[in-house]
């Protein structure tokens, strides 16, 4: 069975300078804290870049989650993939495959990321518990 669940959470974007990089490809540290049903931290890193023209580019991360989902404790990897395309954005978050551990063993779905007016920050997250094979 299929539940969502939705909360707020907080990120920081660390940039990672490399000056002999001529590629034009950022890459970001990522330190978040979920709140809600999700009560948890995360880190991981990313790897973007924004066309000359600023209204289009993309992105990739890869992050590991740290805490509690509906009260079962244990960890679990997000994998991200962005695109933004003159201004209209498609994203995608799915939950690493075998990744969830402890009480998350079996955990699959899929986050949405909402930004609202003001730059608060929510995730929508559609997920299940396959059953132990």
């Amino acid at each position: 069975m299929t539940r969502t669940t939705t909360g707020p959470f907080d990120v920081k974007l660390l940039p990672q300078e490399d000056p002999a990089d001529p590629s034009g490809i950022a890459r970001l540290l990522l330190d978040k804290a979920f709140h809600g049903e999700l009560e948890a931290t995360s880190r991981g890193q990313m790897l973007g870049l924004r066309t000359a023209n600023n209204t289009s580019g993309g992105y990739v991360a890869m992050e590991k989650v740290t805490g509690t989902l509906a009260g079962r404790k244990g960890t679990f990897h997000l994998m991200h993939y962005g695109v933004g395309r003159r201004g209209t954005n498609t994203l995608t978050l799915e939950v690493v495959p075998d990744s969830g551990t402890d009480e998350l063993e079996g955990l699959t779905g899929s986050m949405r990321i909402v930004i609202k007016e003001g730059g608060a920050h929510y995730y929508e997250f559609d997920y299940a518990f396959e059953p132990k094979a």
